[in-house]
């Protein structure tokens, strides 16, 4: 078995997990390590766990625990691949309604949920943000679990307008003070679950989180360069962008232009003005 990981930012992993299935027959048994939801992608294998033996193909994802025994067979040849993604147990917490399960059996995944995995897969293998990527996998596992039919997924949602408005306020408040803030400490920081957070930042602004933080980072960086910044490396890191090209990337995508244009740009206009 192979596993590549694609993201570990903020109580959130994502792997690629490829196995050859050469092995028919089962396994060693194994321990979970942490929480965990894996969605299949190609192949079907068999996995025992928590008491069950479930029958896994890419029309479903299941589950993983701390503690749980479990070991696979794989009747069909070909071998198999999966998205594994892992959340800490605060995070889990915070959209089970403050405490961390997940249900035992797999869950039957709709074509909605399989293009949004595939997605975030996608997205990850490519260029990324990992904020952005970090609150695409916790809307995705969240939205999961939703339709797996638990409704502990909607417990400890701010019951009041004003609740939610503060919230938003804190969180854009908290942005503008650092925009190098992860989600899951964003969230802690206002008094809300990443997932909570998200929905009610989108609902009242119109943007997701990650996309108001890029605003937010694209108008600093704007500023910078009107100031003369020539190091985009220094630049990057101070706004928290992964690197200089992720910067350069996130510029085009909102200003549609590269950094040495703008700077050019942004100072005659400054000439201008002075």
């Amino acid at each position: 078995m192979k596993t590549r990981t694609l993201l570990d930012s903020g109580g959130v992993q994502v792997a690629d997990v490829q196995c050859d299935g050469r092995q028919a027959s089962w396994s060693d048994v194994e321990q979970v390590r942490g929480y965990v939801v894996v969605f299949v992608r190609r192949g079907c294998f068999r996995r025992r766990a928590s008491g069950f033996e479930s029958l896994l193909d890419p029309a479903v994802a299941y589950f993983g625990r701390p503690g749980d025994e479990q070991n696979v067979s794989h009747p069909v040849s070909g071998g198999d691949a999966c998205t594994a993604v892992g959340l800490s147990e605060e995070l889990l917490a915070s959209l089970r309604g403050g405490w961390p399960a997940l249900p035992q059996r797999p869950s039957f995944t709709t074509p909605t949920t399989d293009m949004r995995h595939r997605a975030l897969l996608s997205g990850l293998k490519r260029a990324h943000d990992p904020w952005e990527a970090a609150e695409a996998a916790i809307a995705l596992v969240a939205a999961l679990l939703e339709e797996h039919g638990d409704p502990a997924v909607e417990a400890g949602r701010p019951a009041t307008r004003a609740g939610q408005d503060r919230i938003v306020r804190d969180a854009r408040q908290a942005l503008a003070l650092d925009a190098r803030i992860s989600l899951v400490g964003l969230a802690h920081m206002v008094g809300a679950s990443p997932h909570h957070l998200s929905r009610i930042f989108r609902r009242r602004t119109g943007e997701t989180v990650s996309g108001y933080r890029n605003r937010l980072r694209v108008r600093r960086a704007l500023e910078r360069l009107a100031a003369g910044e020539r190091n985009l490396a220094r630049l990057a890191a101070d706004l928290g962008f992964t690197d200089h090209s992720h910067l350069v990337r996130t510029l085009r995508a909102e200003v549609h232009a590269p950094p040495s244009r703008l700077r050019s740009q942004l100072r005659d206009d400054l000439d201008v003005v002075k």
